[in-house]
């Protein structure tokens, strides 16, 4: 089979917390100062917490959405957002706020959710977007069961992983922002991108950069948009 043409003018961008870091938004790691601190994933982050106590699980998802409803993009989410006056670009991000939308991008992949949406518990295909509204307990779907987070929890599929690396497959241009490249199955998808494109990795952290990427030991802000302003400029 044929490989798919690659689209010059295509830019793929790949989000982790990191890039939201300086908006406020508590970033979604394990330690004494994370967000799980107080709370046992177990019991609000698995499939088996929400079969188990649907309620907990919903009123911590309500939580989050309370802490990021107000939060700001980032100067790193607004060079995103501009490359488009130029670009086609695709914002695949692991991050469930919605600072990549608030910043003007148009095109977002949320392969691990997004909070300010809820979905039915029987049918993934029914998403119903509640902007800054709580999920109540007695609100339903069309088919009559209770909404849920949609977000993917511990020991759910990630749906969009297979959209994610087509998208990879036809970009001339790969940057991944503030992951630590750990969480499976979505740090896998980097395979697909093509050898010739462009692949930069900006993170502060030590890690191993998929093949291939240049990596920027920054932070977002500091460097996306210097790389932005580059791409932007006239040829």
């Amino acid at each position: 089979m044929a490989k798919p043409e690659v689209n010059p003018n295509k830019i793929v961008v790949f989000t982790g917390s990191g890039i939201s870091a300086s908006s406020g938004i508590p970033m979604f790691r394990f330690g004494i100062d994370a967000l799980w601190a107080n709370h046992r994933v177990e019991d609000v982050a698995t499939i088996g917490a929400l079969k188990k106590n649907p309620e907990k699980v919903i009123q911590f998802f309500n939580e989050r959405k309370a802490d990021m409803k107000d939060a700001l993009p980032t100067k790193a989410h607004i060079a995103i957002a501009a490359l488009e006056q130029k670009y086609e670009v695709v914002v695949i991000t692991t991050n469930i706020d919605n600072l990549h939308e608030k910043a003007g991008s148009t095109n977002v992949i949320h392969v691990h959710g997004n909070a300010f949406n809820a979905r039915s518990s029987v049918d993934d295909e029914l998403i119903y977007n509640l902007g800054d509204d709580p999920i109540v307990i007695g609100s339903l779907c069309e088919h009559g069961e209770q909404l849920r987070p949609d977000v993917v929890l511990f020991g759910e599929d990630v749906h969009l992983k297979s959209k994610a690396q087509s998208e990879l497959k036809t970009a001339a241009k790969v940057i991944i922002i503030g992951s630590s490249l750990t969480v499976k199955p979505i740090c896998n998808i980097f395979k697909a991108a093509r050898g010739r494109a462009e692949k930069l990795i900006v993170a502060p952290d030590r890690l191993k950069a998929p093949f291939g990427f240049k990596h920027f030991h920054a932070t977002a802000d500091e460097i996306v948009p210097k790389v932005v302003e580059r791409w932007l400029r006239p040829q």
